[in-house]
């Protein structure tokens, strides 16, 4: 069994007494507002408190090992309820390492374990030095191929009833024999490969990176303006509930003096101006955060898996086993696709793009063809030739947008009636982007249906292009709205055993006509049982891993 590295028992120790002080400070608190509770029980609480967190910190760490073993990953952990988990090579994911700062000075590193069934990281290992974060990493990933490809730490697998020597004498034949010595032979060599090292696939350039952080928006990096306003706030309490630099930046607009007694047309100037310095700062804080994450990105191949190292003040490592990808998505917006970039994203089973992790990218951003030469070369798809749904599903959209135009004039028209704000009738102006917002839309969306994959278009402003193969399709599922049904459409909705959030949902071919989705649906059940069939007979992962 072993344990974690020695500052780790620090750490728990510092974390539980600060822990341990500060209670007594709340209960205190708490209780004298209630009850009659003396405050000196405070310098009585207070250190016992200390003591007994830095106790428990210290503890913790002895009673928290691990070990790796032929079959399982185990944990124990827990000092008043002992917790043991087993965790089977062949539910392992991703195995992660970060490292931050202060960890990066002090020789740190934490090691996540990933399985598939959630985002939810399944073990933690809270401090361990790099050369045990290394190792952890490089033999859990051969573990788990070799789970993979039916042997037992690196031994030979057992033989099925199929694979015994027949009881009637008949010798096996050569083909069986070749075909016995190939699978040997490629087994040895991916060992080998996955022993001597990661293979590099792909660096991301300096140029790549500031185009990426250039052209890319976070939106969870509205938080930082945020903060600042909050902070500046504080410290000039004197200027109300808004900073004065920010009344200063409105007033040659027309912005109000002050927030108390201010017009409404004024204000509706502040908040504009407001609006457009904080999606600014979300944009410089959000190409800040893509530099800091992904700087020094390299993605690498060992054995059968993809492994990737990224970040400049914190340090990520991990890896993507190539025999757990469920899809491929290639991503672009529009200002990628005038440069001529895009990205690339794989998901795993139970574990897939926005879980709290960015480690499913396994390109952040390189130009397309190389791009699209590697999505190929992943999956193995033919190039492919979109259809797009009918004409009428244009019409859909010019009447949809259509009525949120409308919205936006009545919006303005109801504004202009209990405000000063004239001129209501230049929203009308929403109408004339109403037929090429509709076009965009149309002339973005597609379907591929493969002899072995299925691949899905959709989207302008995150334009993705998914490709699944048939194996890996969970469901097909048609879908009908009540306007669908009156216009003879529906949408195709393709489910994998990835994990999915609102921000990144199931792949869809929108408003295709009832037959073709029919037709689709019944196309997809049929080549994904014979995909499987296929792939018991070959044994095939399915997945290259070169990258041109």
């Amino acid at each position: 069994m072993n344990r974690l590295h020695p500052l780790s028992a620090v750490t728990a120790a510092l974390q539980r007494g600060v822990t341990g002080f500060s209670i007594p400070f709340f209960l205190v608190g708490v209780g004298s507002s209630v009850f009659d509770v003396d405050i000196d029980l405070l310098f009585v609480l207070s250190p016992l408190g200390l003591v007994a967190g830095i106790g428990y910190g210290i503890a913790y760490y002895y009673r928290f090992t691990y070990e790796i073993t032929a079959s399982t990953f185990d944990v124990t952990s827990g000092v008043l309820s002992r917790r043991s988990r087993e965790i089977p090579y062949r539910r392992i994911q991703n195995v992660d390492v970060s490292q931050g700062a202060v960890q990066r000075i002090l020789g740190l590193a934490v090691v996540s374990i990933e399985t598939a069934g959630g985002g939810e990281t399944e073990a933690s290992l809270d401090f361990v030095s790099e050369t045990e974060a290394e190792r952890l990493q490089s033999e859990i990933r051969r573990l788990t191929a070799s789970v993979d490809d039916g042997t037992h730490a690196g031994g030979p697998r057992p033989t099925t009833a199929d694979e015994r020597p027949s009881t009637t004498g008949e010798r096996p034949s050569s083909t069986d024999a070749a075909d016995a010595a190939g699978v040997g032979e490629s087994a040895r060599t991916e060992r080998t490969r996955a022993e001597s090292g990661p293979i590099t696939l792909f660096e991301l350039e300096l140029k790549e990176l500031l185009v990426y952080a250039l052209t890319s928006f976070r939106w969870g990096a509205a938080v930082f303006p945020v903060a600042i306003l909050l902070f500046f706030q504080s410290a000039d309490s004197g200027s109300g509930p808004v900073p004065e630099f920010v009344l200063l930046a409105a007033q040659p607009l027309g912005g109000p003096e002050a927030i108390h007694g201010a017009a409404v047309g004024p204000l509706l100037v502040l908040i504009g101006v407001t609006t457009l310095q904080w999606v600014g700062a979300t944009y410089v804080s959000s190409a800040l955060y893509t530099i800091a994450n992904y700087y020094g990105f390299r993605l690498g191949r060992a054995g059968e898996d993809f492994v990737y190292e990224r970040g400049l003040i914190q340090r990520y490592s991990g890896s993507i086993p190539v025999e757990k990808v469920q899809s491929v998505t290639v991503t672009e917006n529009p200002l990628q696709r005038l440069v001529g970039y895009a990205g690339l994203w794989v998901e795993t089973a139970g574990y897939g793009p926005d879980v709290g992790s960015a480690s499913q990218s396994a390109v952040p951003l390189a130009e397309s063809d190389r791009i699209y030469r590697f999505a190929e070369n992943v999956t193995g798809v033919e190039t492919p030739a979109f259809r797009r749904p009918p004409t009428l599903a244009r019409r859909r959209y010019l009447v949809r947008y259509s009525l949120l135009a409308c919205v936006v004039v009545l919006a303005a028209f109801g504004l202009a009636r209990v405000s000063t704000v004239g001129r209501w009738y230049l929203s009308a102006i929403a109408f004339v982007v109403v037929p090429p917002a509709a076009h965009l839309k149309y002339v973005n969306l597609g379907y591929f249906v493969g002899e072995d994959h299925l691949v899905v278009r959709s989207g302008f402003w995150k334009r993705r292009t998914t490709v699944v193969p048939y194996y890996r399709i969970q469901t097909v599922s048609t879908r009908r709205s009540i306007f669908q049904r009156r216009l003879g459409l529906a949408t195709l909705a393709v489910d994998t055993a990835s994990s999915r959030t609102f921000a990144w949902g199931t792949p869809t071919i929108d408003d295709i006509g009832l037959e073709t989705a029919r037709e689709v649906h019944g196309t997809g059940r049929q080549r994904l049982q014979s995909a499987l069939r296929e792939r018991a007979r070959s044994d095939d992962a399915g997945l290259s891993v070169d990258f041109t």
